[in-house]
């Protein structure tokens, strides 16, 4: 099964409503390989910029031809790639570190948090093989809780493209960023979303505001729930769980919760406004991630019902595909479907348009 097809049921319709973003058939791009094509063009628009490796594979060397001695390969030694950064970064360079993310968020946390966070320096991590999309290498390889750590971090931007476009966009952007800079990106490709308006770092983009476009009842307002989402796979489950929500005459809100850090509280809280509760899709452990942040977020400012969806507080039992693994523990459009209908009807008087709620 492909990655465009996770989840995906034969008599289903794409996502097509003209308020839904667009999941294109093809090409479906990675990420990660749309940073490493990018990094390089930017290194030659600017001289301060540097591409430290960690001996990825996922340069071609080649490529930094016309950026001679800015392309670092310090091999398997992450610890000394971050205090190599800071160092670059305090002469005044802007670094570009590439490292998988789970040896970012622990093997070389320490060297994070004291070189280059605590002297507030301009290295922009790039991390690949977030969440579980390591699956194949097993629980050593899982990045499950890099987003609570990274987001812990004083000063430090975090940010979770959801496609090869807006990671291009969040590369870009981060450049001109003061501070440091942590990037989170898959490994395989994923299908580009479109619409939701441009990316912007810090601002969280509406995929399907509630109540808009064609077959969507605007005098229907209870009941109404809120999906926010991060990450690739988690956006494309928000989407298509919305769109089954609304065939059963449940209006979805979904947010693209792309930036952890600064955090977008107004968008957080108009969405949760006036609905049964808010669900969190995030390719993450529940604690300390997307789901955290939102219900610290709404727990402050508009208390709210929040169902936090991810990684439950197990290590992965097996090695796996990425999709069998997110399918295993439940990061999918039916688990976001069933979490929405469970929160509308606790609520007295709540409901949907379909009688037969074990329709799920």
């Amino acid at each position: 099964m492909t990655e465009q097809s996770l989840d995906t049921r034969p008599d289903e319709p794409r996502l097509t409503t003209p308020m839904t973003p667009q999941v294109k058939p093809a090409p479906a791009r990675s990420a990660r390989e749309a940073y490493s094509a990018l990094l390089p063009e930017l290194m030659l628009a600017d001289e301060r910029l540097y591409c430290l490796d960690s001996d990825t594979g996922l340069f071609d060397p080649a490529a930094f031809a016309g950026a001679p001695g800015r392309y670092l390969n310090l091999g398997i030694a992450e610890q000394s790639l971050m205090g190599t950064a800071a160092g670059l970064a305090a002469s005044g360079k802007i670094p570009f570190v590439t490292t998988m993310a789970t040896f970012a968020a622990t093997r070389a946390l320490e060297a994070i948090k004291i070189d280059i966070v605590y002297n507030r320096l301009p290295v922009r991590i790039v991390a690949t093989h977030a969440g579980l999309a390591a699956g194949h290498l097993g629980p050593t390889h899982h990045a499950l809780e890099d987003l609570a750590v990274m987001r812990a971090l004083p000063g430090l931007t975090v940010v979770v493209p959801a496609d090869a476009a807006q990671a291009e966009a969040a590369i870009r952007q981060s450049a001109a960023l003061p501070g440091p800079v942590y990037v989170r990106l898959g490994r395989k490709a994923t299908p580009d979303l479109g619409g939701g308006g441009p990316f912007e770092i810090g601002r969280a983009q509406w995929l399907r505001p509630a109540g808009d476009g064609p077959g969507r009842d605007a005098r229907r307002t209870p009941g109404d729930v809120a999906i926010i989402a991060c990450g690739p796979h988690p956006v494309l489950a928000a989407l298509r769980a919305a769109d089954r929500l609304e065939a059963r005459g449940v209006r979805a809100t979904v947010l693209n919760l792309h930036t952890l850090r600064p955090l977008d509280v107004d968008a957080i809280v108009a969405a949760a406004a006036g609905t049964a509760g808010v669900v969190t899709v995030e390719e993450h452990w529940r604690s300390g991630g997307l789901g955290g942040a939102v219900a610290e977020t709404l727990a402050e400012h508009a208390p709210t019902r929040v169902t936090r969806l991810g990684m439950p507080d197990v290590f992965a039992g097996r090695a796996g595909g990425q999709d069998d693994l997110l399918r295993r523990y439940g990061i999918t459009a039916d688990a976001v479907v069933t979490a929405a209908i469970d929160l509308i009807t606790a609520i007295p008087g709540g409901g949907t348009d379909d009688p037969d709620l074990s329709r799920v």
